[in-house]
């Protein structure tokens, strides 16, 4: 979302690059020698550029906090790092994505080869809400099996989501 603004946005110090010597900024100036921002910042640059807050800020924090100990050698508090990677991408990638570029996080995963449907049952079983697109459409797993130990206030927020986009029939509660 911030190279969509301007691809030189992603850069921490584009004013670094200038050598003066060369008449403009190259591509391979900016491979060599160009930094994107740190980590911790892309939610400041994300607002500062687009407007845009995260919609899920804690769970940002919580990652950054586990994506530090890691690469700093730590062990990390949080223990069950899929399940924190899933809740940053349905919580803040996917609304993100869905609103600004029409795209749905859960069609795309790691095996490209099958349908999302176990990426849905994932996230049915976590009560995670995620964009679901026009075309929705599960043959490998049963919605309501998925569902069953779900709170009602989550059964009722797929059942409208499903609804909203015509396939209420997929899963009658």
């Amino acid at each position: 979302m911030i190279a969509k603004e301007h691809p030189l946005l992603i850069f921490k110090d584009i004013f670094s690059l200038d050598d003066n010597h060369s008449e403009a900024l190259d591509l391979q100036s900016l491979l060599q020698k160009g930094r994107t921002h740190d980590f911790e910042k892309l939610p400041q640059i994300l607002w500062a550029t687009t407007g845009v807050r995260l919609p899920n800020p804690d769970c940002y924090e919580r990652l950054r906090k586990a994506r530090n100990a890691i690469q700093h050698f730590c062990v990390p508090q949080i223990k069950r790092f899929g399940e924190l990677s899933l809740e940053f991408i349905y919580t803040n990638i996917d609304p993100l994505i869905e609103k600004r570029f029409g795209i749905y996080a859960i069609e795309y995963h790691e095996d490209h080869s099958v349908s999302y449907d176990y990426v849905v049952g994932r996230l049915l079983r976590a009560e995670l809400r995620f964009s679901i697109p026009k075309d929705f459409a599960v043959t490998e797993i049963d919605l309501a099996d998925e569902l069953a130990d779900a709170s009602p206030a989550y059964r009722d927020w797929f059942a409208n989501e499903l609804e909203r986009i015509g396939k209420k029939s997929l899963f009658e509660s």
